[in-house]
């Protein structure tokens, strides 16, 4: 009987060692999505080397388009700033807004 006491107090003490482990071997959904760009643009990367790839991994990562355009930066950079501006506005407000900044 004594034996069987000890035996569930081990088992009650490491069940939250256990689950913590487990807990830390599974990537959240957002390092999940990391991983899977990071695969991506390394499947891009061909046979850069050096700086080069570094700055192609850099943009790559970011989201930005390998050789896009000096227009199509600007675009980028316009639609990054007034998706800051547009932060807490919904539906049409958004919309009208998000018009009127990109035109402007």
């Amino acid at each position: 009987m004594k034996k069987l006491i000890a035996l569930l107090c081990c088992a009650f003490l490491a069940g939250p060692v256990l689950a913590q482990d487990k807990a830390k071997k599974e990537p959240s959904e957002k390092q999940k999505a990391q991983q899977e760009r990071m695969k991506d643009c390394n499947a891009k990367m061909g046979d850069k080397k050096g700086d080069d790839r570094k700055k192609a991994m850099s943009s790559c990562l970011k989201g930005e388009q390998p050789g896009a355009s000096d227009k199509q930066k600007a675009q980028q950079n316009k639609m990054k700033d007034c998706n800051k501006q547009a932060e807490g506005k919904k539906g049409d407000d958004r919309k009208k807004f998000m018009s009127g900044c990109l035109k402007g």
